[in-house]
C-alpha cells in the first residue's frame, strides 16, 4: 500500500502530463490507481482505442518539389475569377482546353498534321504561339514545319520583312519553311545577289508568289540572271509573278532588264533608281515584249501600304522581331553613349541617314520608271492623258505582237541554250 501511495504521489506531482489511467497488478488482481484520491480501485479496465499519434499531431500533404513543372501545369486546370462580392471563385477547364494545352506543349513531337481539321489546327497553333513554342531554337523550327507542310498559305499568305534584315538572318530557316506565299516584301534589306533567301525564291515552294518587292537590296544583273534562270529555261519558279519592284538597285543595267522579259504575266513593274543607260530604249522594249506601258503617275501598287503580314503566324513574326530587338539592346546603350559624346564635342558628329531614304531621293530626281498593263484597271491610278491616246496604244500593241513572234522564233534557241544558263541550272 505504501508503494502505491508513493507512486500516486509522484503521479499527482506531475499531473500536468496526460499519461492516462495506470493499472497495477497485486496478488494476482489488476487494480487501477486513482490519481485524485491517491488510492487504488479494483475495477476492470475498459478497452481504450489504440492511438498511434498524440492529439496535437497533424499531417500536411506536399507534392514532390522536384516536379515543379507538373505542379504548374496542374494549377492551369482551373480558371480563377472574382464574384461581385469580391470572393474568389474557381472553375475547372474543359477537357478540350486541357488536351489542347498538353498537345501545344509537346507540339514538336507531332508526326504530321496532314488531314487534321483546319479549325482545330488553328486553335492548336494559337495555343502553341501563346506559349512561344515557335521562338525556341531547334524545336520551334520543327513545330512550325508541321503546320506549314499541312496548311500552306493558311499559316502565312503574305509576309512583310521590310527593313528587317536581322530577323531574316536570325530566322532564315523558319522563313524558308513558309509555303504558298502570295506576297513577299524584302525591301531595304541589303540582301545582295548571293543571299540564300534569294536562291530560295526560285524553288517550287514559292512558285505561288504573285507580288515580290525587292527594293534597295543591292541587286545587280547577275542576281537577276540567277533569279530568272528557271523561268527562262524550265518555265518554273516565279512564273506567276504579277507585281515586281526592283527600284533603288543602281547596279541593275540594261542587260539585267532583258532577263525580266521572261515574266510574261507581269502587270506592274518598278525599275526606278536603277543604272539604266538608254532609258528610252528600255521603255520601248518593255512595251513591245511584255505589253507594259510607262506610267507618268506613281502607282499605288508600289507605295507599300497594302503589304503586310497575314496568316496564323502573324504574331509569331512579331515575337521574332521582339526577340531580335531585345538582343540588340546593348547596342542602343552604345548609341546613347556616342550621342552624349557628340553633345559634349568629344567626337565628330556623323550624320546617320538610312541608305534607303537616300536612294529614294535619287529616284525622285532621276525620274519615275514604273510600268503597268493597260488592261488591268486596279493596278494603277486613273490617268486621263493616256486614256485619250488609247487607240494609238492598241495599234502599237498589234505591231509589238508581230515583232515579238519574230524575235521568239529567231532568238529563243540562243536564249535558252546559253552556257551560263546551263551552269546556273546545274546549281539548283
Amino acid at each position: 500500500q505504501s508503494w502505491t501511495r508513493g507512486m500516486s504521489y509522484c503521479l499527482h506531482s506531475e499531473n500536468h502530463l496526460d499519461t492516462g489511467p495506470i493499472y497495477v497488478r497485486e496478488n494476482g488482481k489488476l487494480h487501477m490507481v486513482n490519481q485524485g484520491a491517491g488510492g487504488v480501485q479494483n475495477v476492470t479496465p475498459k478497452t481504450r482505442p489504440f492511438r498511434l499519434f498524440s492529439r496535437g499531431f497533424s499531417v500536411e500533404l506536399c507534392m514532390n518539389r522536384e516536379d515543379d513543372r507538373a505542379r504548374r501545369q496542374r494549377t492551369d486546370h482551373f480558371i480563377f475569377t472574382y464574384t461581385k462580392e469580391g470572393n474568389l471563385r474557381y472553375s475547372a477547364k474543359s477537357l478540350f482546353s486541357l488536351v489542347l494545352g498538353y498537345i501545344s506543349d509537346n507540339v514538336d513531337h507531332i508526326d504530321s498534321l496532314i488531314g487534321f481539321p483546319e479549325q482545330i489546327a488553328e486553335k492548336l497553333f494559337s495555343a502553341a504561339e501563346a506559349r512561344q513554342k515557335f521562338t525556341e531554337p531547334v524545336t520551334g523550327l520543327r513545330a512550325l514545319q508541321k503546320f506549314t507542310e499541312a496548311y500552306g498559305n493558311l499559316v502565312l499568305c503574305s509576309l512583310c520583312l521590310r527593313n528587317r534584315y536581322l530577323v531574316i538572318s536570325e530566322k532564315l530557316e523558319e522563313i524558308k519553311s513558309f509555303r504558298e506565299l502570295t506576297c513577299l516584301d524584302l525591301s531595304c534589306c541589303k540582301l545582295g545577289d548571293e543571299h540564300e533567301l534569294l536562291e530560295h525564291l526560285t524553288k517550287e515552294a514559292l512558285s505561288s508568289v504573285k507580288r515580290l518587292l525587292l527594293k534597295d537590296n543591292s541587286l545587280s544583273d547577275a542576281g537577276l540572271r540567277r533569279m530568272t534562270a528557271p523561268v527562262r529555261v524550265l518555265k518554273k519558279g516565279l512564273e506567276n509573278l504579277l507585281v515586281l519592284d526592283l527600284s533603288c538597285n543602281p547596279k541593275i543595267t540594261d542587260v539585267g532588264i532583258g532577263y525580266l522579259l521572261s515574266f510574261k504575266k507581269l502587270n506592274c513593274l518598278d525599275i526606278s533608281g536603277t543604272g539604266l543607260k538608254d532609258v528610252n530604249a528600255v521603255i520601248k522594249r518593255i512595251q513591245m515584249q511584255i505589253g507594259l506601258v510607262h506610267s507618268k503617275v506613281p502607282l499605288k501598287e508600289f507605295d507599300h501600304s497594302n503589304c503586310k503580314t497575314e496568316g496564323w503566324a502573324e504574331q509569331t513574326i512579331l515575337q521574332w522581331e521582339q526577340a531580335v530587338m531585345e538582343a540588340i539592346k546593348p547596342q542602343d546603350d552604345l548609341r546613347s553613349r556616342t550621342a552624349a559624346l557628340r553633345f559634349y564635342g568629344k567626337t565628330h558628329r556623323i550624320e546617320e541617314v538610312v541608305k534607303c531614304k537616300l536612294v529614294e531621293a535619287e529616284t525622285k530626281t532621276s525620274g519615275n520608271l514604273q510600268f503597268y498593263k493597260e488592261k488591268v484597271q486596279n493596278c494603277h491610278l486613273p490617268l486621263k492623258k493616256e486614256v485619250a491616246g488609247s487607240h494609238e496604244l492598241r495599234n502599237n500593241k498589234k505591231r509589238a505582237l508581230a515583232e515579238q513572234e519574230k524575235e521568239r522564233t529567231s532568238k529563243q534557241k540562243h536564249l535558252c541554250l546559253t552556257v551560263e544558263d546551263w551552269d546556273l541550272l546545274n546549281t539548283y
